[in-house]
C-alpha cells in the first residue's frame, strides 16, 4: 500500500470497528425488494470484490489482483475500491449497487456487519470449508478460534477472518517519564490505571489530557463493560458449530465454543453497567479525561504523538499509524486493558462476505481462500496498519522498525485471555449503536446523570432489539 493510503487507512481503522452501520441495515431491510428484480450479468464476467476505498490503495489492489491471477488465471477479478468517508457511507454505496443490479460478489465486512449480512445478504461457507478441509487446516491452526467464532452465525461460518484489532492500551513513553511512572504490569488493575492518570495529570500542563477515548461501539465504553464482567446486551452462544471445531481445533481450544454469538436482552440498567459508567464519569469529574467525542478519532494520532494525551485504547493498527506520524520505536508502548472484576477484552475483526446475488459463488470462495493465505497477507499488511488474523505473522522482525516493545500484546490478548470476545453486534447493530452513542454522551455529563440516562438507554435498546431488521 502507498503511504498516502496507509495513513488514511490507519485513521479510518481507528473507527472501523465502531463505525455506524445504519446504511447496512438499510441494505438488509431492502433484501426482499432487491432480490425480486432480475440481477443482470456483469459486462466482462469478472468476479467483483467491493472494498472500502481508502483502505485499499493501488498497491493493495495490485497485490490482490496479480497474486490471484497467478493462482487462478481462469478467473477474471475486479476489485472495486469504493471511495467512501467511512463504513456507513461505504455500505450505502453497496446498497446502491445492489439496487442498480450491479451488486459485487464479495464485500469486505467488519464485525458490526457480520450477523446482519449473515441473516439477510450472505451465503454460509460451510459446504466449501468441509470440502476443502485438508487445504484449510493450516489456516485454522494459525488463527485463534475466537476470531473464527465471531464470524459464525447460528451454527454456520460466513467469513474467514483476515484481520482483527483488540482494544489494548497505548501509553506515551514521554508522558510516563514526565510522571516518573514505570510501565504498567500485565495484570495492572483499574485502580492502578486511575493512579497513573493522576500522576500524569500532576506532572503535565493544562493542555494535557491523561486519558482520551472516543464514543463508539469499538473501544468506547464497551471495554470497560467487559472488564467489569458485563455487556450492553445479554450474551450467549448459539448451538452448533461442532462440524468446524471438531474438524479443525484440538479439544482444549474448542472447549466452550458454539455456533456464534447471540446478543439479546438489553441490560443497560444492570448494576455493573451503571458502575462502569459511574467510574468513567468520575474520571471526567476529576479532569483525568474529557467527555468522549464521537467519530473515529482522526485527530488522536497527532495529540498522542506530541504528548498531549498520555493513554488511549487502540489496536495493532496504531503501531503503523504512530510510526507514520513520526513516533520512533521506544517512544510509545502497549499493554493489555486493565483488569477490573475480569480482564476480558474486546475485539473487532473483518473478512470477505459472499452475497447471495452472486452468480460466481465457487469462484468467490476461491478468492476468500486466497485472501486468507499467509503469503497474501504478508504482502498486504506490510506496514502494520492492522493486526493480522494469522498468529504466525506477528514476529519481532515485523515490529523491530516501528515498535512497540510489547508487540506480543496484540495476539496475546487472544491467546492469554481466551474469553476475550467481539463487540456486541446483533443484526440490529445499527440502532443499538445509535442508542449507545446518544445516551453515553448524556450519561457522562455528570455522575448524577448516569442512572437516568441508562434507564432511557434501556428503553430505547428494548425498542431497537424488538425490531426486525
Amino acid at each position: 500500500m502507498t503511504d498516502s493510503h496507509v495513513t488514511r487507512r490507519t485513521l479510518l481503522r481507528y473507527g472501523a470497528y465502531g463505525a455506524g452501520a445504519a446504511a447496512l441495515a438499510g441494505t438488509a431491510a431492502s433484501w426482499d425488494r432487491l432480490t425480486g428484480a432480475d440481477i443482470p450479468g456483469r459486462d466482462d464476467g469478472s468476479l467483483v470484490v467491493a472494498t472500502l476505498g481508502p483502505a485499499y490503495g493501488p498497491e493493495a489492489i495490485r497485490t490482490l489482483t496479480e497474486g490471484f491471477k497467478k493462482v487462478h488465471p481462469d478467473i477474471k477479478l475486479r476489485i472495486n475500491a469504493v471511495q467512501a468517508t467511512d463504513w456507513s457511507d461505504f455500505f450505502a454505496k453497496i446498497l446502491t449497487q445492489i439496487a442498480a443490479g450491479t451488486a459485487p460478489d464479495l464485500v469486505y465486512v467488519a464485525t458490526e456487519g457480520v450477523q446482519l449480512f449473515a441473516q439477510r445478504l450472505g451465503v454460509a461457507l460451510d459446504k466449501w470449508v468441509k470440502r476443502d478441509a485438508a487445504e484449510l487446516r493450516e489456516y485454522f491452526a494459525d488463527v485463534h478460534p475466537s476470531l473464527v467464532e465471531s464470524m459464525m452465525y447460528e451454527g454456520s461460518l460466513y467469513q474467514l477472518p483476515v484481520e482483527f484489532n483488540a482494544a489494548d492500551m497505548y501509553l506515551n513513553d514521554q508522558v510516563l517519564k514526565r510522571a516518573a511512572a514505570g510501565f504498567p504490569a500485565a495484570d495492572w488493575t483499574r485502580d492502578d490505571f486511575t493512579e497513573l492518570l493522576r500522576d500524569m495529570k500532576k506532572s503535565s500542563g493544562s493542555q494535557f489530557t491523561p486519558y482520551f477515548w472516543t464514543n463508539r461501539l469499538w473501544g468506547g465504553v464497551v471495554p470497560w463493560l467487559f472488564a467489569n464482567g458485563t455487556n450492553l446486551l445479554a450474551e450467549s452462544k448459539a448451538p452448533g458449530g461442532a462440524w468446524l471445531w471438531d474438524g479443525f481445533y484440538p479439544s482444549a481450544e474448542r472447549q466452550g465454543r458454539g455456533g456464534g454469538f447471540r446478543w439479546t436482552t438489553p441490560q443497560a440498567t444492570d448494576a455493573r453497567v451503571e458502575e462502569s459508567y459511574d467510574y468513567l464519569a468520575s474520571l471526567i469529574q476529576e479532569d483525568l479525561c474529557t467527555r468522549p467525542e464521537g467519530g473515529n478519532g482522526q485527530n488522536l494520532i497527532g495529540v498522542f504523538s506530541t504528548g498531549r494525551v498520555g493513554v488511549t485504547p487502540a489496536g495493532g493498527f496504531w503501531a503503523g499509524g504512530l510510526h507514520l506520524a513520526g513516533m520512533e520505536p521506544g517512544s510509545f508502548d502497549v499493554q493489555y486493558f486493565p483488569r477490573w472484576r475480569t480482564q476480558r477484552m474486546q475485539f473487532g475483526a473483518a473478512g470477505y462476505a459472499l452475497l447471495r446475488t452472486s452468480k460466481m459463488q465457487d469462484e468467490a470462495w476461491e478468492f476468500i481462500k486466497f485472501a486468507a493465505r499467509r503469503d497474501t497477507l504478508m504482502r498486504l499488511f506490510e506496514t502494520n496498519q492492522t493486526t493480522p488474523a494469522r498468529r504466525s505473522m506477528l514476529t519481532a522482525d515485523r515490529y523491530r522498525e516501528i515498535g512497540p516493545r510489547h508487540w506480543q500484546v496484540f495476539y496475546d490478548t487472544l491467546d492469554k485471555f481466551p474469553d476475550t470476545g467481539p463487540i456486541p453486534a446483533p443484526p440490529q447493530v445499527a440502532e443499538v449503536e445509535q442508542v449507545l452513542l446518544k445516551h453515553t454522551g448524556t450519561a457522562l455529563s455528570s455522575r448524577r446523570s448516569v442512572g437516568p440516562a441508562l434507564r432511557r438507554m434501556q428503553r430505547d435498546l428494548e425498542k431497537a432489539m424488538e425490531r426486525d431488521v
